[in-house]
């Protein structure tokens, strides 16, 4: 506060960017170390359904006997 009386003037912040190029080898390392799961819940799930769908057909037609 008392800096800017006596004539002092902020000086901008230096600032030293690392420079970055496209390494193709490190980006290889990355895909195979970052590997994305593909869930396969679809195969699950389509045996349960089928169980499903033909336990309500028997139920519906032991109903439609009565």
């Amino acid at each position: 506060m008392i800096k800017p009386m006596f004539g002092h003037r902020p000086k901008p912040r230096r600032f030293n960017m690392p420079l970055r190029y496209y390494n193709p080898e490190e980006d290889e390392k990355r895909r195979k170390r970052i590997r994305i799961k593909v869930n396969r819940r679809k195969d699950r799930y389509s045996g349960r359904i089928l169980i499903y769908v033909v336990g309500l057909s028997v139920v519906v037609w032991i109903i439609s006997l009565l």
